[in-house]
Formats: structure tokens, C-alpha cells, sequence
């Protein structure tokens, strides 16, 4: 049946009001949603988490040491640029994250490659004991590590730092790579095999290609860890090996450095957040190629 007689205005003008009513609807279920409990949670969760380094950074640029604002300054900056032992420990965690991270890449990535391509009796019980220094709590391994190393006659210094660094990073670069493998089709090695290629070339030109996401993570990882442990290198560090933690710790015990300190932080935060964003860029960049 056809509807004659009706304006053409009219039929406009009430299809444009059902679409503003739609869209006040949507507005108002906007509206509530975003008063929603889970949200309210997450901003609570928000401020909790950064509100404490806001504060910090604030008062890095106060002139006084103490809460109370006395007027803006670079005091402390320069406090820190010129405290060497502040430079001296963060060498140190440098050098020792950047060589036991590094260690502990290349045996945990052999390790989790041998025990997922080769079968052989213990192989069960290899899996199990790798992960034991990721589940201890950190203290006993520091404890078990100092008494190994004054049982031996290891003097304490930058060489058990290391190997401490190195054996509790060794089980996160071992479950990485493994998670990795445990989706990697071994049949492929086969192929390269019957294709001519040495064991050593599909290793390295099929198996390591393949696990390098999982190689890098935890690689990454094991960076992180060392930079960023105080118990175990408490106990196995000695006199001219202080790492950032420990001199942290000593600082802030001794009283007087606690502007130093939140200017360390401030400063390690900028650098951490300019290496995020030029290293996402260079990825970014790769993969467009």
C-alpha cells in the first residue's frame, strides 16, 4: 500500500530525530559505562602505581632535602653528576648485567635446545632442577652462594657478582627459549638434514633463527634481573664491587642522599623510557622493510 500526502521535510526530519535519540543513547550508555566499577578500580590502580613517582620526580627539583618546597633547583643533578661512587656502582651493574646476562643467553638457549631435541634418561629431572633457582626465594640462594664461594676460596668481588647474576638469570632464559621450541616444528630440522645440511647448520640456520624471539626475551629478561637484584648480591658481593642496589641501600641507610637518590631515579626513568621509544621505532622500522 502506498502512503501519499506525507511531506518529504516531515520523513526527514523524524528519521534525523531517531538518529539524534540513537545517538543520545549511546552517549548516555557511554556515559555510565565509564562510571563502571572496573573502571574506577583501574584509575585507582593508576594513581596508586604512579602517583608515589610523581611526587618523586617533584621533589628532585626541590632546593631543600626535606618535604617541605622551597623553590625549584638542579642541586641534586648536579650532586649526582659529581658522586663518584654513585658512577662507580653503576658501572659496575653494567658491566656485570650486560656479561652475565649475556652468559646465561648462551647456555640457558643450549641448554633448552638440548633438552627439547635430544631424549635421554634424566632428561625429566633436568627440566625439574633448572627451574630451582626461580622458585627458591632469593635470600637462600645468596646464602647457599656465599657459603659455596668461602668454601672453594673465592674472595668476594665482581667475579661472584657474576656468577651469581648468571645462574639466577640462567632458568628464565631457559623456560623462554623452551616456551618457544615447545611450538616449533622439529620436523623441519629433518628436512634441512635430508636436504645435506650439517647438524651445526641447522642449528644455527634453522633451530636458532627460529628461537630468537625467546632468545632476545630473555635476554632482555636476564638484563632486567641483574640490574634490579639487592639480596643475592648483598651476600656475595664484596668491598670495590657495590653494585646501584647496594649502593642504593647504603645511601639511603646513611641518611643525606635521599635527593641523590630520587634524582637517580628520575633520570634512570627518562633514560628507560627514551630506550622504549627508540628501540620501538627501530623494530618498527625493520619490520617495514
Amino acid at each position: 500500500m502506498r502512503i501519499t500526502g506525507i511531506p518529504r521535510g516531515f520523513l526527514a526530519g523524524a528519521g534525523q530525530k531517531s538518529e539524534q535519540g540513537e545517538a543520545a543513547r549511546h552517549a548516555k550508555r557511554a556515559i555510565r559505562k565509564s562510571f563502571s566499577f572496573s573502571r574506577i578500580v583501574f584509575v585507582a590502580a593508576i594513581v596508586f602505581l604512579f602517583l608515589p613517582i610523581l611526587v618523586m620526580v617533584a621533589y628532585s627539583f626541590n632546593e631543600s632535602a626535606g618535604m617541605r618546597w622551597t623553590g625549584f633547583s638542579l642541586r641534586w643533578y648536579r650532586q649526582m653528576l659529581e658522586t663518584r661512587e654513585l658512577w662507580r656502582a653503576f658501572a659496575n651493574s653494567a658491566i656485570i648485567a650486560v656479561s652475565s646476562a649475556a652468559t646465561a643467553t648462551v647456555i640457558g638457549t643450549a641448554g633448552a635446545i638440548g633438552v627439547s631435541w635430544y631424549r635421554f634418561k634424566l632428561r625429566a629431572y633436568t627440566r625439574t632442577i633448572s627451574f630451582l633457582p626461580m622458585i627458591l626465594p632469593e635470600i637462600i640462594v645468596g646464602v647457599s652462594l656465599a657459603i659455596f664461594f668461602a668454601s672453594v676460596g673465592v674472595p668476594r668481588g665482581l667475579l661472584t657478582v657474576f656468577i651469581a647474576h648468571a645462574t639466577f638469570s640462567l632458568p628464565f632464559v631457559f623456560l623462554m627459549v623452551t616456551a618457544r621450541l615447545e611450538e616449533f616444528d622439529f620436523s623441519i630440522m629433518e628436512a634441512a638434514r635430508d636436504l645435506g645440511a650439517s647438524e651445526r647448520q641447522a642449528l644455527f640456520r634453522v633451530t636458532v633463527p627460529v628461537c630468537m624471539p625467546g632468545i632476545f626475551a630473555g635476554l632482555l629478561t636476564a638484563v632486567t634481573l641483574s640490574l634490579e637484584d639487592f639480596v643475592i648480591t648483598f651476600f656475595v658481593a664484596g668491598a670495590g664491587s657495590s653494585t646501584l642496589p647496594i649502593f642504593v641501600f647504603t645511601a639511603m641507610r646513611r641518611g643525606g642522599m635521599a635527593p641523590v637518590i630520587s634524582a637517580l631515579s628520575v633520570a634512570m626513568i627518562a633514560g628507560t623510557v627514551l630506550l622504549c621509544l627508540a628501540l620501538r621505532k627501530f623494530l618498527k622500522h625493520v619490520a617495514s622493510k
